[in-house]
């Protein structure tokens, strides 16, 4: 769990959880996350009771996480709103942001399932963006639809035009309004949670045990592929919040402190004739952190953890994942 980005002092789950605990208090959150990670997850965020904690028996995307927390919701609570955050986001004007939470939830009690959208600042080619559609109500508009990561000229008309927004991620629903959408447009998975569900009701390691059996079969889908291109009527609030997604190193370097050459790195860092470079030295094992020394290049992210070190252009930070799926597919655990 990392304190990432500016003055951070604890890892960003806790300051997600803190973001919105005045629309959300901890006893009514339920925290997804992989079974191997609950106990870090936990010691990040120890005002939560041990119920909020849910934890994946294998990784099979936002889809069967959303679908199964939204079960496990409906069960606590038939007539829940639901808001699916991801963990890894920052937001300068989080009163804003509340705002538009509290908006969406207006409108997701009707059962429309409401998506949030970031206005762009840039022509951005490593995020998925929305296309506005009519509007429904001032400030909220119809998804026209959502477009993949585009090529910088793309980009740059959308921004441009006005007319798209980033997509961030972030969901708001009834818990049934959500099942309703599973059930239609992804019906093995809604087959998988209604066994859950009746395992449930015979007992925990009967729940545990058919969880495990359901995950294991599921296909590895997001909540964007499975459900929400395919709704016929999602709605959109555009939000300009100040927000940055963490989940790419170029982010913490925007966002971090630069030296007079564009570097964002600690004090023990050695930089001779290098600009506009990242470095992330994150060591916990005996023995303390590695100096890391650059020489003569410019536009690097360099991570150095525990067990592996990472260097690679800023520009391709979001390239991460062929590496992850690379290391699966010569047999390493990731």
């Amino acid at each position: 769990m990392l304190a990432i980005g500016p003055g951070a002092t604890e890892p960003l789950i806790a300051r997600t959880a803190r973001r919105i605990e005045a629309l959300i208090p901890a006893d009514r959150a339920i925290i997804a996350t992989g079974s191997s990670l609950v106990g870090v997850t936990r010691e990040a965020l120890p005002w939560f009771p041990e119920s909020s904690f849910l934890a994946e028996p294998v990784a099979r995307n936002t889809a069967a996480c959303i679908g199964w927390a939204s079960a496990i919701i409906k069960r606590r609570d038939p007539e829940a709103l639901i808001a699916a955050l991801p963990s890894d986001q920052l937001m300068d004007d989080e009163a804003g942001f509340r705002a538009a939470v509290a908006q969406a939830f207006e409108i997701a009690r009707g059962g429309t399932i409401v998506t949030m959208g970031i206005k762009p600042n840039r022509p951005e080619t490593g995020y998925g963006y929305i296309e506005l559609g009519s509007e429904l109500r001032p400030g909220v508009r119809r998804v026209q639809r959502f477009v993949e990561k585009p090529t910088r000229d793309l980009a740059e008309g959308y921004v441009a035009s006005g007319n798209y927004l980033w997509n961030a991620g972030m969901f708001f629903f009834r818990a049934q309004s959500m099942l309703d959408a599973i059930a239609e447009h992804m019906p093995k998975l809604a087959e998988g949670i209604e066994r859950i569900e009746r395992a449930a009701k015979r007992g925990a390691e009967a729940e545990r045990a058919e969880t495990i059996a359901v995950f294991e079969a599921l296909e590895s889908i997001s909540i964007d592929y499975g459900i929400m291109e395919k709704v016929r009527e999602l709605a959109v609030i555009p939000a300009d919040v100040g927000w940055s997604d963490l989940g790419s190193w170029h982010t913490v370097w925007e966002l971090g402190k630069k030296d007079a050459a564009g570097n964002v790195a600690d004090a023990a860092a050695v930089l001779v004739d290098a600009q506009n470079n990242l470095i992330e030295n994150l060591r916990t094992v005996p023995g303390g952190k590695r100096v890391i020394a650059l020489v003569g290049v410019h536009d690097l992210c360099v991570v150095d953890t525990d067990d592996a070190l990472l260097i690679i252009p800023r520009e391709r930070c979001q390239d991460v994942r062929e590496i992850v799926a690379a290391l699966k597919g010569r047999g390493d655990s990731v």
